[in-house]
């Protein structure tokens, strides 16, 4: 371990082996079989000859779009943050490396089958020859990229990486040690900025609702702004498939191909659990009950580096693993081990094989492999049919506990039994009214009155809550027909912020009992609340009096328990409306007076203060008010809001600043041949310096979008550059 210790003090790239001219001879004659033509909007369309020519072509033009961002998601899933970041991520670093083993991606890789193996080869070769070609490109710590990166990442999902509800926090306060250090680390770890899932919606479209008598799919992730570009892959091998891909994966992760199109939500099936483990030391050795004998405690030691003042120094930890897995926290004197599949070759095989999937019962196939670990599937296909899987890996457990809780970990009766079929999980194929949705929200109204029915699954098959955008998309659906693209992009863009009903309805309730003495301040904000239609507008002065105070009150909702339960986001918000008018009143007064002061008016247009300013992938830019930005009418999901745009103040700002919802959007028809049209977050480009770093910002902003160019003769009409990677 001393040697292991002094060989981390040295930096890592002085260890990045130079290319051999084997390998950059083999780049040069693979690039060649592939052409990259950027649109007129700089979205990539790679074609190659092979798949593995395709990845090769992805990749190099991923990078060009914004290496920065590859590099980094790599950095995180190796554990390697607090080499950049400081020792403010460590803990964060050691919670990856016990949930994803290096070793074990290495080891899939070497087995993997041959088709497998040359993609994931084709994924390293495509970021090296970029590496190569761009000397100026100096990374932060990834000078070599290996082919079995992709194999720590199987899953597209920002939220890829399940712990059962545990994070870094309590494995900081388990393995930490040192209380003054412990009380060091929590103040820095709450200073790292927080990637934000503030969640997504899928809608399908039967033939029975489109004019057209084609399926209709919209595509509608909200993740932090700039987290997956667009792009299009086509191969001699049969592959044609276009949509978004998290920078640095080699699929496409929502989108569509000629035959069939998919959008991902992100699910709260319970595919990870807590286990309570009675760990204790026996003659100087850890040891753990199972089943009425002692096991002893696997350890394993992991050693985090980290950057400081003096450069970089290593931190080395004792885990504690049990045959559930690492043991993540002690919480009320006892130890909490999870268990949960975070990477998986067949994860990432599914993820591939779904991309080429030509039918309904390929696609079937490929959900049958289960390995996704995190997401809903909403499906539309040119065969006429429409779906929505909840969930896919989803292990078999005994009904009798609460799996929403940590559980007896010395007992066998608590190990999964398996995993479900996709047959006994809950879904949806073409429902009677024609159409399907999902907002992260509970299946059992993604078709309305046409969905599954609570009772006949088991509680940890579909935790998820009802929310405000689920209750407004089926508001939305349930009135449509004769969709065509417009139609099907403004039920997705629809602005009602349907948890201000009960809201504004329990203020205007309380103001009346209760006018106050003095109220010339006050009766013109509640005159423009009475008149509301409860729709957003950067125009709206109502919109701002809205956000503002409704942000004031969250706290307070989230504390509501419901029957004695804590229960979901939408009752609570209802019960505290009808029943605690003092602070609805409260803080709507404090809102107006805080607007009084900090802008001498209380007279806000909402896009006056709700704005959108593009920034570059840098790690540590910030937003301003004295650089350019421009005004955005909608708001965040939280409040019912379809196509979600959660905005805040920063440090120094007086406006608020979008940093997540809406990023790629995408409305397909199938039928014989596509039709599709996409919007971006700004740009494709993450350099400021690039004229498709803001050349969809305007349109973004307003919700307008750009033709997809799926066929080559629409691409080439519309290149703006059409080259080999490297040239």
């Amino acid at each position: 371990m001393k040697y292991l210790l002094s060989f981390a003090l040295l930096p890592l790239q002085l260890f990045a082996q130079p290319f051999s001219k084997i390998e950059i001879t083999r780049w040069q004659q693979q690039a060649k079989q592939v052409s990259i033509i950027r649109d007129n909007w700089g979205i990539p369309h790679i074609y190659g000859k092979t798949d593995a020519d395709a990845v090769f072509g992805l990749m190099y033009a991923q990078c060009e779009d914004d290496f920065k961002r590859v590099e980094m998601n790599y950095i995180e899933k190796l554990g390697r943050l607090s080499e950049v970041k400081g020792v403010a991520a460590l803990y964060d670093d050691l919670l990856m490396r016990m949930v994803i083993d290096s070793s074990e991606a290495i080891a899939d890789y070497n087995k993997a089958v041959p088709w497998l193996k040359k993609l994931l080869d084709a994924f390293a070769d495509g970021i090296n020859y970029y590496l190569y070609k761009n000397p100026a490109v100096h990374p932060l710590l990834l000078a070599r990229f290996k082919p079995w990166y992709p194999l720590l990442w199987t899953d597209g999902s920002i939220g890829a990486i399940n712990t059962a509800g545990l994070d870094a926090k309590d494995v900081r306060e388990l393995y930490s040690g040192d209380s003054k250090q412990l009380a060091i680390n929590n103040l820095l770890i709450d200073q790292l900025p927080i990637e934000s899932l503030t969640g997504s919606n899928g809608l399908a479209l039967s033939y029975k609702l489109t004019a057209s008598g084609n399926c209709m799919l919209y595509i509608n992730p909200h993740v932090t702004f700039y987290f997956r570009p667009e792009v299009h892959m086509v191969s001699e091998e049969g592959l044609n498939v276009y949509g978004a891909v998290t920078w640095g994966q080699f699929f496409v992760y929502q989108g569509f191909n000629e035959h069939c199109g998919w959008m991902h939500t992100s699910s709260k099936v319970d595919a990870a659990d807590s286990y309570i483990e009675k760990i204790s030391k026996k003659n100087n050795k850890w040891v753990y009950e199972y089943d009425g004998k002692d096991r002893p405690v696997i350890q394993k030691k992991i050693m985090v580096i980290y950057k400081n003042d003096n450069g970089i120094a290593s931190k080395v930890f004792n885990v504690l693993y049990t045959h559930h897995g690492p043991v993540m926290a002690k919480k009320n004197g006892q130890y909490l081990s999870v268990r949960a599949d975070n990477r998986l070759m067949n994860g990432l095989i599914q993820c591939w094989q779904r991309d080429k999937a030509q039918s309904f019962a390929d696609f079937k196939n490929t959900l049958d492999l289960l390995g996704n670990i995190s997401n809903n599937t909403v499906y539309a296909d040119a065969e006429g049919n429409i779906a929505y899987w909840h969930g896919n890996r989803i292990p078999i457990r005994d009904t009798s506990y609460n799996w929403s809780q940590p559980v007896d970990g010395s007992t066998s009766a608590t190990e999964w039994k398996g995993l479900h079929t996709m047959n006994q999980t809950v879904h949806i194929i073409n429902p009677k009214n024609g159409w399907l949705q999902n907002c992260n929200s509970t299946p059992f109204t993604a078709a309305g009155k046409n969905s599954p029915l609570k009772k006949d699954y088991p509680a940890y098959m579909a935790p998820d809550e009802e929310n405000f955008r689920g209750i407004n998309a089926v508001r939305v659906l349930e009135k449509g027909s004769s969709y065509t693209m417009s139609r099907l992009i403004a039920a997705g863009y629809d602005n009602y912020l349907s948890a201000f009903e009960p809201l504004v309805a329990g203020l205007l309730r309380e103001y009346k009992n209760n006018l106050p003495a003095t109220d010339s301040l006050f009766s013109g904000p509640i005159e423009i609340m009475k008149k509301w239609d409860f729709r957003t507008s950067d125009s709206s002065v109502a919109t701002t009096l809205a956000i503002e105070w409704g942000e004031k009150l969250l706290p307070l909702i989230r504390k509501i328990k419901v029957n004695g339960s804590d229960s979901g986001f939408v009752e609570k918000l209802k019960l505290f409306a009808a029943t605690d008018s003092n602070n609805l009143l409260h803080n709507f007064f404090g809102t107006v007076t805080n607007l009084q002061i900090k802008y001498d008016t209380w007279y806000i247009p909402w896009g006056n203060i709700n704005r959108y300013q593009r920034i570059s992938s840098s790690i540590d830019q910030q937003y301003k008010d004295d650089e350019p930005s421009i005004p955005v009418g909608y708001a965040s999901s939280t409040w019912g809001m379809l196509p979600s745009y959660s905005s805040q103040y920063f440090p120094g700002t007086k406006k608020r600043y979008g940093l997540n919802g809406n990023s790629f959007i995408c409305a397909v028809e199938f039928g014989k041949k596509i039709k599709a049209k996409s919007l971006l977050a700004g740009g494709e480009s993450g350099d400021p310096k690039s004229p498709h770093f803001n050349d969809q910002m305007e349109m973004y902003a307003k919700g307008k979008f750009k033709d997809v160019l799926f066929y080559k003769e629409d691409v080439l009409q519309h290149a703006e550059r059409n080259y080999h990677p490297g040239e």
